[in-house]
């Protein structure tokens, strides 16, 4: 988004650059009332202040996480456990009450994933915070009755079936394009697309909020070249991304941001997608080779780490501390309508 910076807005950035170096990071990524003025009325964060009298732990500018990374090379904090204090941020962005949509597709024999997905969300996924779970779904009778907290609510999305796996993917980018102009632009302010295949673990809170977040794919965050990522390499395709380039491998099975940044990217895939169409090319991982081709020139502002989504699948090495989020087992060639193929 191109927003106009006034003199007086240069200067109080400038100060507070100079407080960073001083020791305080204070991250300028988001457009924020402080230090930008917008033309849009959209919602956006605002000062990251808190109530008087909150206790909390002394933050130190010599002791933290040094196992990992936790600042991309355009400045944007890399979140893991340890790089953050939760009383803190959720003091913070509690006061700023965002509307959070989270954007799930539980199509064909996914709906048995449901449960397992609200449940465990409702125990550890913005708690406390308005919540809406948008239900995209053909088997609107599937969908379970579950407890929710105060605030939080289901909006349940009816939505044809599909032969392959690959459309339900791809369907995803259109039916919530179609939908965020239909209904959920006047109902969020901030929206995260979800794997309806996967449980909460243990707290994903206000930390992962940004102006646009992505997460890293847990098999290529160590040590794998640019070369290496799985990105689209088919220049026919509008997602390709030449060997040469490339900053991280992102998944699409968790990504969130203001609802305005995420529609643009979300219709981003979903156009994309449909130009390859037309080319007879599917990208060869549909809408998360996109998203990829998107992040790589238009950087996200917080890029948090494989906690926000492992798998069950997979062992825990020694730096993910906390499992927020993880993909269940299951039997692809028996939940997928074309078996898996």
């Amino acid at each position: 988004m191109f927003c106009y910076i006034s003199r007086i807005y240069i200067l109080v950035s400038l100060a507070s650059l100079l407080v960073f170096f001083g020791g305080i990071y204070i991250y300028l990524g988001h457009s924020t009332p402080s230090f930008r003025v917008c033309p849009d009325n959209g919602w956006r964060m605002e000062d990251l202040t808190m109530q008087t009298g909150l206790k909390y732990a002394q933050p130190s500018t010599q002791n933290g996480r040094t196992d990992v990374n936790s600042v991309t090379n355009w400045n944007a904090p890399l979140v893991w456990e340890g790089t953050f204090d939760p009383v803190v941020i959720d003091a913070i962005y509690k006061k700023m009450d965002p509307r959070v949509a989270v954007v799930v597709f539980a199509v064909g024999k996914y709906t048995r994933f449901l449960k397992g997905f609200l449940e465990s969300g409702e125990k550890y996924f913005l708690v406390d915070f308005r919540v809406t779970y948008y239900i995209f779904t053909d088997n609107e009778q599937d969908v379970p009755k579950i407890k929710l907290g105060k605030g939080r609510t289901i909006s349940v999305v009816t939505i044809p079936s599909a032969k392959r796996w690959q459309e339900v993917v791809l369907g995803r980018m259109k039916w919530t394009t179609i939908t965020i102009d239909k209904q959920i632009r006047n109902e969020a302010d901030y929206l995260y697309m979800m794997d309806i295949d996967s449980v909460f673990h243990s707290r994903f809170g206000a930390e992962s909020l940004s102006q646009l977040s992505a997460v890293l794919h847990r098999g290529y965050y160590k040590n794998t070249q640019r070369d290496q990522f799985p990105y689209e390499r088919r220049p026919k395709s509008k997602a390709f991304i030449p060997y040469d380039e490339g900053d991280y491998y992102y998944t699409a099975a968790v990504w969130g941001g203001y609802l305005e940044d995420m529609y643009k990217l979300v219709k981003y895939c979903y156009t994309q997608s449909e130009e390859d169409a037309k080319n007879e090319i599917e990208a060869v991982w549909q809408e998360e080779s996109h998203l990829n081709k998107y992040l790589l020139y238009n950087k996200p502002t917080k890029v948090l780490s494989p906690e926000y989504l492992w798998s069950d699948y997979d062992s825990i090495p020694q730096d993910i501390k906390v499992v927020r989020i993880s993909q269940l087992v299951k039997n692809y060639a028996e939940v997928r309508p074309n078996g898996g193929q």
